[in-house]
């Protein structure tokens, strides 16, 4: 099957809101907008960690505005998306990471609900938003532990904050989507609102605590000794371009489509991609090399689901998306970007590059 190509000439001169520009995928996907001539306008907080990707590719000097700012500040926000009167929002800024949701439980769900809530009120009271995509998480799911993939009508669940949360955002978007934007009035209110569910995103520039790719790469920079949670659990892995192509994908149809497209989407690897944590480390042992090891953490640890899978059907049927890059080859670049960043290469060049090489594949 061809797959579907994000378009380059769609996006050129399209006015984009995107929030959490200064993160990991956030960082990704401003570079791959400016790319294509796209006049994207950030909104998220300064970013978190040094290094960090924001940085490193000068996000801020490719962009058209950077807004450091915070979306559970419902005034601010209005004001900067008033200020852009954008034609697509592109929702992504969240507390994104399970542990820390256990510590703060509060400000998750803040921020992951209430400014799911804020963005949503943004888009309702400007009126040239005609597509809105909330990126949530593979974890809004109720996890059964089921050894097959969840899919988009699934019930909503999430035992720890972070994934119940995530859950919480979903259900806010299919209320305001029912109460506000229902396919059913498209021609009054204009405006189509999809919600995209990912994996385990991994790439290069990821720099979070408590991930296991930016955990390993540091411990390998440092020549520590790897220390590993829960290498038998199984989680949906997946290069950051594939679900950031689906998002670009999907806002695309609801701004061309309007209602058709305008609903829950599963993105997510090959189900043979799904591989337990120790292939994950193993392999990046392998493809790092210079003594590289790992040992598994036998402390206490907070609840983190065992098996999870994503149900893609629906994407591939409708959309015509699915995987691209093999969890192998996805390692590989995440290993050669790290490797370049510290050999000193300029690496928004490279990530580029890598984009590049990613589009070319998409071509085939």
């Amino acid at each position: 099957m061809k797959v579907t190509q994000v378009d380059p000439i769609f996006w050129r001169g399209k006015k984009v809101f995107l929030t959490g520009h200064t993160g990991f995928k956030g960082g990704w996907l401003s570079l791959w907008l400016a790319s294509m001539g796209a006049k994207v306008t950030g909104y998220a907080l300064a970013p978190n960690t040094k290094p960090n990707l924001f940085d490193l590719l000068a996000i801020d000097s490719l962009i058209e505005k950077s807004n450091i700012a915070d979306i559970r500040d419902l005034g601010g926000l209005q004001n900067a998306m008033s200020e852009t009167r954008p034609d697509i929002v592109i929702h992504m800024a969240a507390q994104s990471l399970v542990r820390y949701s256990y510590a703060k439980p509060v400000e998750t769900y803040a921020t992951n609900v209430m400014g799911t809530v804020h963005v949503l009120e943004g888009t309702r009271s400007i009126n040239s938003i005609r597509a809105t995509v909330v990126v949530t998480t593979d974890k809004c799911y109720e996890n059964k532990e089921w050894f097959w993939g969840y899919r988009e009508n699934e019930p909503m669940g999430g035992y720890d904050p972070y994934s119940n949360s995530k859950g919480c955002a979903e259900l806010v978007c299919s209320s305001y989507r029912s109460s506000f934007f229902n396919p059913k009035n498209y021609k009054t209110h204009g405006v189509a609102l999809a919600t995209a569910r990912a994996g385990n995103v991994i790439g290069g520039g990821d720099w979070a605590e408590d991930r296991l790719i930016p955990d390993m790469l540091s411990s390998f920079v440092r020549g520590d000794l790897v220390s590993i949670r829960n290498p038998n659990s199984i989680r949906p892995w997946q290069h950051v371009m594939e679900p950031l192509r689906g998002y670009l994908s999907l806002a695309e149809k609801l701004f061309n489509h309007g209602a058709e497209f305008a609903e829950a989407w599963n993105f997510g690897p090959h189900d043979d991609d799904c591989q337990p944590v120790r292939w994950v480390a193993d392999k990046m042992v392998e493809l790092w090399g210079a003594g590289a090891k790992w040992q598994t953490n036998t402390g206490d640890h907070p609840h983190e689901a065992q098996y999870l899978k994503l149900d893609i059907s629906k994407a591939r049927g409708q959309l015509q998306w699915q995987p691209s890059l093999r969890l192998e080859d996805a390692l590989s670049l995440i290993v050669e970007w790290e490797k370049k960043r510290l050999q000193g290469v300029n690496m928004r060049n490279l990530t580029l590059a890598q984009l590049n090489a990613y589009q070319e594949l998409n071509l085939h």
